[in-house]
């Protein structure tokens, strides 16, 4: 039984990945962080991902996040999925991604999403929130945080 964590370096997917080691340590469970990296610049400049210090290659950027899971959580798995432009020519970057975690989540026998999620489970969302249509699942339950601690 696994617990995915959708990992972004977002303070609500911080506090989504450290609750899931906390939970996964009491349960006996594994934990997998999942970054689903885009091979889009404005994406990643959206999420943070893009330093002055640090190259901008998603290589660099896996490899920065791959750091901060094993900084918040250092038993969980980090596993990383590429994203480009061939997978769904007329889809949305937030679209592939959700379309990435529910492939990933079935691939890896998920039973609980750890979402990090302001906009999760409400009547009106964001369409660039992953969130909502991750809450939507069925096939596992979820854990929406919506306070980073």
């Amino acid at each position: 039984m696994t617990l995915l964590v959708p990992f972004d370096d977002s303070p609500l997917s911080r506090a989504a990945l450290k609750r899931a080691g906390e939970f996964a340590a009491f349960m006996d469970r594994e934990v997998v962080a999942l970054t689903v990296v885009p091979d889009d610049p404005d994406y990643a400049e959206s999420r943070g991902w893009l330093t002055e210090r640090t190259p901008s290659t998603v290589d660099a950027i896996v490899e920065r996040l791959e750091r901060r899971v094993d900084e918040i959580a250092p038993n969980a798995r980090f596993r990383y999925e590429p994203l480009d432009d061939e997978d769904d020519p007329v889809a949305t970057t937030t679209l592939d991604v959700v379309r990435k975690v529910r492939e990933v989540a079935h691939e890896e026998g998920t039973t609980i999403l750890f979402l990090g999620s302001e906009n999760a489970g409400r009547v009106a969302s964001p369409l660039s929130s992953v969130g909502n249509p991750l809450s939507e699942d069925a096939t596992y339950d979820v854990h929406i945080v919506r306070q980073a601690d």
